[in-house]
């Protein structure tokens, strides 16, 4: 574990922007976004990230797990030795009761009120304490508490069918998760035991057919992904035999959430859903001029976007939009499934961000980078004493940042 953030003895802020004026002031390409094995990801290992950014050329990544900081630690080693910058971030489920009692949908298209909101640019590692910590420590374990009964829940149904095999829920933990087993890796587990421990594909199918209550696998055989989201779709979703709901202690309200990551140093961060395949929003994210006024009435500045299921067009009049209200705007890819997608952020249908938009979100991370830096000195980062971002000094911040970031890849 470091026992100093990486950034306390980089040198004072003149002498930072003082090197960088020597330098030509170029656009990183930016990877905001992602999730890591201590959560649930397409990646084996973080190193496994840091070798594909490297590859696509990608210098900055934003570690963004559910939950947890765990990861922290080994992505600031990987970071030292890639010479890419590391942006530390969580991400948690919270619950905007009056939305769901309202029928909102906010940035989770299938539940009501439910809001995925992430914290940008926390202290590494972690400095949490008194009621924020009991409240991080009390949703990581209701979490496994829920996938615990799961695991329960599917030795039943394995029993039932004569599977032949159960699991544990320490054995499952401890093989394909680090301290956080979620309902992905339930689905991957059960996919490769079925591949592993019955060789015949007609018995392959016929036993996803009793799992899946007499429905057919659709998935070809060889398309882990699809049997894996065919396995939470048909038993660890609502009305599915493994289905466990979450307990109202799973749930934060987004008011917890902020005061957990204001206190760990972070920046606040709504991630935007935008449009689907089909060309939809929700409720919440329909008319960009009320999602803004929402958003600055519970103090929130940042945002965060996955291009890679939006379309460009839809995804530029958005950015474009927040950027002239001096938003702090950054992309990623998630890389929560077992799809494992490129590192390097496209829009929906591989469609590249143009040079506009990946200069935003490299000002996004550079900003970020700055509040780490600012933060890890002991000062004041982006959010000044009240928590309220410091929007007007959007440039000073992004160039203070790219001085940071040049200076983390001498």
């Amino acid at each position: 574990m470091n026992k100093q953030s990486i950034f306390a003895e980089f040198p004072e802020k003149p002498v930072l922007l003082a090197e960088a004026k020597n330098k030509p002031n170029n656009t990183l390409l930016v990877n905001g976004h992602f999730h890591t094995p201590f959560s649930f990801s397409a990646f084996t290992e973080i190193d496994q990230v840091f070798k594909m950014a490297e590859a696509e050329g990608v210098q900055v990544l934003g570690i963004n797990d559910f939950y947890t900081t765990d990861g922290y630690a080994e992505f600031a080693d990987l970071a030292a030795k890639y010479k890419i910058f590391p942006l530390f971030n969580i991400e948690f489920m919270s619950l905007q009761k009056d939305l769901q009692d309202a029928g909102v949908r906010v940035n989770d298209p299938a539940n009501p009120g439910r809001t995925y909101f992430s914290g940008k640019g926390l202290t590494s590692p972690l400095v949490l304490a008194g009621e924020q910590l009991r409240l991080l420590e009390q949703v990581q374990h209701e979490s496994n508490v829920q996938t615990a009964e799961m695991v329960e829940k599917l030795n039943d149904l394995l029993a039932e069918v004569n599977a032949g095999f159960s699991f544990t829920f320490e054995g499952l933990k401890a093989k394909y998760a680090k301290n956080m087993l979620r309902e992905r890796h339930i689905a991957k587990a059960l996919r490769i035991a079925i591949d592993e421990k019955i060789s015949s594909s007609e018995e392959k199918l016929n036993l996803y057919k009793q799992l899946f209550s007499g429905k057919e696998l659709k998935s070809k055989l060889t398309d882990f992904t699809g049997i894996e989201n065919e396995i939470r779709g048909n038993l660890l979703k609502t009305g599915g035999r493994a289905f466990v709901p979450e307990v109202p202690k799973a749930f934060l309200s987004l008011e917890q959430v902020i005061g957990i990551i204001v206190k760990a140093g972070g920046i606040p961060c709504y991630p935007v859903l935008l449009d689907d395949a089909k060309g939809n929003f929700t409720d919440y994210e329909g008319n960009f001029v009320k999602l803004y006024e929402t958003l600055v009435n519970k103090g929130v500045y940042s945002l965060e976007l996955i291009p890679g299921r939006n379309t460009f067009a839809v995804l530029k009049d958005f950015v474009t939009y927040f950027r002239s209200k001096n938003f702090l705007i950054t992309f990623g890819t998630e890389h929560n499934t077992p799809q494992l997608d490129p590192v390097k952020v496209s829009c929906s249908g591989g469609v590249d961000l143009d040079e506009e938009l990946e200069r935003i979100g490299y000002e996004g991370a550079c900003i970020i980078a700055a509040h780490q830096y600012l933060i890890a000195k002991g000062e004041e980062g982006f959010l000044d004493a009240d928590g309220i971002a410091k929007t007007k000094k959007y440039d000073v911040f992004a160039e203070l940042g790219n001085a940071v970031i040049g200076h983390f890849a001498k």
